[in-house]
Order: C-alpha cells, then structure tokens, then sequence
C-alpha cells in the first residue's frame, strides 16, 4: 500500500513539473498540440499571410505570456507603476537562474501610458528565487486590493475602442468573469476628483453563478456607478428611466458584445481546446452571436458605439456576424475605421470571402450549394454576401483579426460599429402590435391586459402610447415582444412575413434562476438613520441622501450603501423587469458599540473615496509617518503618533474618523497621491479599520516591504537589515482582531448573494 502511495505521489511532482515549465496558468501537460481539421481549415481559409502559417502554428503551440494591467483610474496607479520600474523590474533584468538570464517584463507597446505588461516567467522559474517569489506575490496582492488586474493582452482591445467618457451609460453584455467590466469602469472614473460620474456601467451576464464572480472584480474597484444583472443577452429587457418627470427608454451610449464563442483563439491558454475543436462549434454559435448583436444594435443610441468581439479566428463567427448584421440594418449601421486608435498594435483587415466546412471535411461556399438535409445547421447568415457592390460598402477590412505570432499573444476579432439612424424594424415595427394585442384579445375572449402574463409588467395599450414614451426613436424597440406572451410573438412572426415588414426574430419569455436576491430598498429623506449620521460626520447639505440604500425592508439596517444618481433612476423605474445580483459601494456599516458614541454606523474603507468628499468634520490629517504606525500596530496609543496628528486626535470624540494624507510636492520621495484611510477613535488609542490586502498595498507604496510566507498563514521579513521593517511586519502579523472588523463581510453571502470565500482573481480567465 505504502509504495503505491509513493508512486503516486511520484507521478503526480512528474506531472507537475511538466506544467511548471509551461506560462502562468498552463497546465495539461497530456495534451498533444495538434489538430489536422484546424490547420487544414485555416489553410484553406487564407486568413493567414501566405508563408506565416508555420509561425502562426508554432506560436499557437506556445504558453500565452501572462500579462497585467494596472487599474487606471485610481490615484496610486502611477505609485504602482513606479513601485514596480523600480522595486521589481530593475532587480529582475540582472536576474540569472539556472545560469539563465531573466527576461524582465515589457510593457505593451500599444496600451496607453504603460499601464499594461507581459512577461514570460514560468512558475517554476518564481519558485527558484525569493525575488521573483517577492514580485508575484505583490502582483496577487496588488490584484486582490484592486490596484492589479491579470487580464490577457488581447482581452483589453474592446474597452479601448469604445473611446469611453465620464457621462456614458453603457451595457456590458456578456460580462463574466468582468475583466473588460472593470477597464469600463476605470474608464468611467479617469477623473478621480468626481465621486459620482454621470455615466454607469450595466454589467450582464446569462450565468447566475458567474455573475458573482463579476460581482467579486466589480467590488474590487469601488466604484457607486456598476450595476450586475443577471438575463440571457440576446433578450435582455429594454429598461425604462425617468426624463423631467416622464418615462423613457434607455438608450446606450457605448454596448460591449463581447460574445459566446467557440474560442479558438485562446488555444495558448486553454489547452483542451485542442482536442475539442470542430467546425461545428461555429456552426451551432453564429445564430446566438448574432442574435445578441442584433438586440445590441437595439438597445444602442443613435451616434453610439457597439464593439463587438470574439476570441475566435474563424469567419462565421466574425464578418459572417457583422456582415448579416450591416445587411440587416439597410443603413443603419456602419463599420468605424479604428485602424488609427491603437498606434503599436499589428492586426489583419476583416476579409470578404469564407467558406463553411462541416466536421466531415464537406466545404460549401454558397448557400445553394447546401442540401436541404443541412439547412438546420447551416444558414444563409453564414455566407458572405453575393454582390461585390454591397459587400464592398460594407467595408469588412475595417474589423481587426489579432494572430497570435504576430506580437505573441492569443487570437482575437474586433470590430467597431457606429449607429447612424434607428434600426429598420424598430421603425416600422411597433405598429404591428396593436393588431396582434386585439386579435389575442379576441382570441382569448378578454382584453388585451388579459393575455399578459403576470409575471410580466403590462405592455402599453397602444402603439400611440408608445410614441409618447419619449423614446428618441419614436417607436419602443423589442419591449412589445419581450412582454407580451409567446403566442403573441409567433402572431408577429407570421403578420410581419404576411405585410412583408422587416422584423426581429421571437423573443424568450424572462425567467428567473439562481439565488434569490435581498431587495435594493433606497431610504427616504427623512429616514431617522440620517439623523445621527448627519450630525456625528456633519455632511454637506449637497450629500445625495436619496442616493442611499439597504437591502432589507424589515429590521436594523447592517449596511448602508450608495449609487449614483442615474444608477438610483434605472433601478426605480425597472424593477420588476431586471433582475440585479448587485450594485452600489459600501459606505457604512452598523457598530453596535457605536451607538453610544453617538452614531451606530461607522464608516466602511470600500465607500471612503465615495463618501469623503461629503465629510466635514472627523477628519485627521496624518503624515507618512502616522499611516505606518497604523498600519502597523495593531492598536497604537495617540501618543505614537505625530505631534500633530495626535493634538488634532484629541480634540475629536471616540467614534469612527477619516485618516486623510495629503502629499506634499516638495518631498517627492513620499507617495505623490492622496491616500483615506477610515479609523476608530478609542479612549486612549486609534486604529485603522483597513482590509489586509490594502494595508499591504499602502505599506508598499509608503517603503515598507511586506512579504507573507509560501503557506500564507503570516507574514515574513525576508530583508533581514531593515530592523524597523522587520518590526513593523511583526506588528502585522498581531494584527488580527482589526482585520476581522475590517475585511470585507462575507457573513450574508458578502450582502449580495455570495456566500463563496473570495478567490484569488489573478488565477481568472477573462471572457474573452
């Protein structure tokens, strides 16, 4: 029995070696890279330039560089960024092991401001040496705290594209896990100085269980203006809002589709690809793809963007889709020439002719060449359009097809879609309703309110009533098919082919999965919580109250959280047609100790660069030195602290406070970015309420190195000359209690439904 133990284990180090000489996050080392039906495919194809093909194969063979992008919006990213040119990467040049030179990490050249970085580095290789071993746990840390996303190159294309401004509102449409997600909302937040951007990003995804993991990369930033729901993308409902007192259709300014697809783009990074790959896969996709375009298309604003993406070569699930879709417009869409926007980034021109192959190697480059027998799996969408004239206003060169040999990275399509009028059917459409809506009416012997499901909120009554919503289209797009009951679609199906009037496919009914959220309840002006909360932090009398929320109706209130303005007008007036996994930033939290020292809710750190703006009083301003003593200690005495912090301690009651560092440009050797930190104010002591990983982060930007072992259950001092270090990491290991008051509350499933320990999301793939 025992030697069998020891050969397993024997055989399982073997295996893991293997995976170790492989990129980050490589594994299957089984696997043998090879498919002859996908290299003859796209052969035949000629997606490749002629005499690459081997390249593009061997670079398909490799493991994927594993990259990192720094959060953009926050403050500190240029702190991080410096940390890590000058603490890690200069180390890492002069770096041999195994009498090899290390590569250090290079920049993205395409990626603006160098907020973006790849490296080669194995696993292996990180555990031969403490420095690298230093430098990845940084980077888990940093992305825990939010300062750090892992997140492949290619995947941070579409955000780019979409040219975002602080007063978008943009859909997100297939948002898991939300590496994208989390670049949209950095995007939002470019101006740090604006607590509550006009814009909003609404994060979708069909998936219940992945939402949450959106949910988890969403949190990370922060940010009051993101908003998780959970619907299929292809009919996702039409959300009103309210506009000078009269309800509205909301429009997009910017969508993200970045769709389902057959991903073989990421074969570097998801091995079984390999072996799985067919050309049935596309073939079952490209109806959904399109399907979710199409209802992209409806939602977006007239002047607006739509990136539409996927992390697959193949053409029918990229100019197939685009084309059907331009084709389908008549006009109303148009392929933008991005071709100037990512000076830096190689990619290849969209092309203007494909052919299909079935997994029996059966190639077809017309629809009239498909036997009836196959009409099912292949449609007439899948082809490239027959006229040169229409296929060359089409201009297909604009989409962009990324090959992975060209700058070593995974595959990718992208292409960027500008909207010039309404769609055609969302014109004409509408009028058909009132037809259908009595002759079901009829039909079921009542009135047309009758035939509604009561799981569905009501159609308007008429069409007229409609063009009166206020919608800048003038008509409501697919609403009337998304509430009205499933006979009522397929009566528009067939009146709309009868009248020869162009319309959308049949819509599925909502359903709803999953957990069963808490509800978003926003408190009143006159709410009794405001009261004490007022007057302890004294707000100013612009602090948007009504902007804030609790998820109970009944009993205390455990948590306050807030929205922005707009974020509070979706969810007012769309209830009942959405169904939201979360949304908001905490702001405070209930402390039953607190009520005596006059307010019951102290503040929370995720909500203080949100919330500060509006606090008037309980404010101590502390030097560089103060933040390591707090940060440090675990409940440091006032005296410890700098004169004059500790005199402006001393004048304020026990109770919650705000740290607030303001740098000072004549010493540019400290942090050159603001830094909040929330506190409680003790009889005699002061402690800061700081999850872990951003202790670790701000102690990293003030000079302190923080180092945990390799089993993570404390932290070591591996630079033994520093002996204030070394006390100072001692001090953070006793940190205990304050770090439990101070985590992120995962009791209540984290107050949004989660009830899974938060993971490590640099180990995330991305939707892509």
């Amino acid at each position: 029995m025992g030697k069998r133990s020891r050969q397993r284990q024997k055989n399982q180090s073997a295996g893991r070696d293997n995976r170790d000489n492989a990129g980050w996050g490589a594994g299957y080392a089984d696997i043998v890279k090879e498919n002859k039906l996908f290299e003859h495919y796209y052969k035949e194809q000629g997606l490749v330039p002629d005499g690459e093909f081997e390249q593009f194969m061997d670079a398909m063979r490799e493991p994927l560089p594993a990259t990192i992008r720094i959060t953009g919006y926050k403050s500190h990213a240029k702190e991080i960024l410096h940390c890590l040119k000058e603490k890690y990467f200069k180390d890492i040049q002069e770096l041999e092991i195994d009498g090899q030179k290390i590569e250090a990490p290079q920049a993205l050249s395409w990626y603006p401001d160098e907020q973006a970085w790849h490296t080669n580095m194995s696993r292996k290789i990180i555990r031969k040496s403490p420095l690298l071993e230093k430098f990845h746990q940084f980077l888990v840390s940093e992305t825990e705290s939010g300062n750090i996303s892992r997140q492949e190159a290619v995947s941070m294309i579409p955000p780019l594209l979409l040219k975002i401004e602080s007063h978008h509102k943009i859909l997100d449409m297939c948002a898991a896990p939300g590496s994208k997600t989390a670049q949209l909302i950095e995007m939002l937040h470019a101006d740090m100085d604006v607590p509550f951007p006009e814009g909003f990003v609404i994060a979708n995804d069909v998936d219940n269980k992945r939402c949450y993991l959106l949910v988890h990369q969403a949190k990370r930033l922060n940010s009051p203006c993101i908003m998780v729901v959970n619907h299929d993308a292809s009919c996702i409902p039409t959300l009103k809002i309210d506009v000078d007192g009269k309800k509205d259709i909301l429009f997009y300014d910017r969508i993200l589709c970045d769709v389902p697809c057959s991903g073989d783009g990421t074969m570097r990074k998801n091995i079984d690809v390999w072996k799985k790959w067919t050309t049935s896969n596309s073939l079952h996709l490209h109806g959904l793809q399109l399907r979710i375009a199409v209802r992209g298309v409806e939602q977006l604003a007239v002047g607006g963007r739509m990136v539409y993406s996927t992390c697959s070569l193949n053409p029918i699930e990229d100019e197939a889709v685009i084309a059907a879709l331009l084709e389908k417009s008549e006009g109303a869409l148009e392929l933008a020439d991005s071709s100037a926007d990512l000076p830096g980034l190689k990619w290849m021109p969209g092309v203007t002719s494909w052919k299909l192959m079935t997994k029996e190697g059966q190639w077809y480059s017309d629809w009239s060449e498909v036997p009836s027998s196959r009409h099912t799996q292949i449609r007439p969408t899948m082809f490239p359009p027959k006229d040169p004239e229409k296929v060359a206003s089409m201009h297909l060169e604009r989409c962009m097809r990324i090959l992975p040999h060209h700058q070593n990275t995974g595959g990718f399509f992208v292409a960027v879609l500008v909207k010039k009028a309404p769609m055609p059917w969302n014109k004409r459409y509408p009028k058909l309703r009132k037809d259908v809506s009595s002759l079901l009416a009829a039909q079921s012997g009542g009135s047309p309110a009758a035939s509604t499901p009561t799981d569905t909120p009501r159609p308007p009554e008429s069409a007229a009533e409609e063009g009166e919503v206020g919608c800048p289209e003038g008509k409501v797009d697919r609403e009337a098919e998304e509430e009205a009951p499933k006979g009522a679609s397929m009566a528009q199906e067939t009146t709309a082919k009868q009248d020869g009037v162009c319309g959308p496919p049949a819509s599925k009914k909502m359903r709803l999965f999953g957990y069963k959220e808490d509800p978003f309840v926003f408190l009143t002006e006159d709410d009794p919580v405001f009261t004490t909360i007022q007057s302890f932090y004294n707000l100013s009398p612009d602090f948007p109250k009504l902007n804030v929320l609790t998820r109970t109706h009944e009993g205390k209130k455990r948590h306050l959280y807030m929205v922005s303005k707009e974020l509070r007008n979706v969810l007012l007036n769309n209830s009942e047609r959405m169904k939201v996994i979360n949304t908001g930033v905490k702001v405070w939290s209930r402390n039953s100790d607190g009520e005596e020292f006059g307010c019951a809710f102290r503040l929370a750190q995720e909500g203080i660069y949100t919330l500060q703006p509006y606090i008037r009083s309980r404010i101590i301003r502390v030097s560089v030195e103060d933040i390591k003593v707090l940060l440090t200690q675990e409940n440091p005495f006032l005296s410890k602290l700098e004169d004059d912090a500790h005199a402006q301690a001393k004048k304020i009651d026990m109770g919650s406070i705000v740290l607030k560092y303001i740098p000072n440009p004549n010493t540019p050797a400290e942090p050159q970015c603001p830094i909040q930190l929330c506190g409680w104010r003790g009889k005699t002591s002061i402690r800061a309420f700081v999850p872990r990983n951003e202790r670790f982060h701000y102690l990293r930007m003030l000079g302190v190195e923080v180092f945990r072992d390799k089993q993570g259950l404390g932290q070591k001092q591996r630079d033994e000359g520093k002996e204030g270090e070394e006390q100072a990491e001692k001090d953070v290991e006793e940190e205990g209690a304050a770090e439990n008051e101070a985590e992120m509350d995962l009791e209540n499933g984290d107050e949004n439904g989660s009830s899974q320990p938060k993971t490590d999301s640099g180990k995330q793939g991305t939707s892509s």
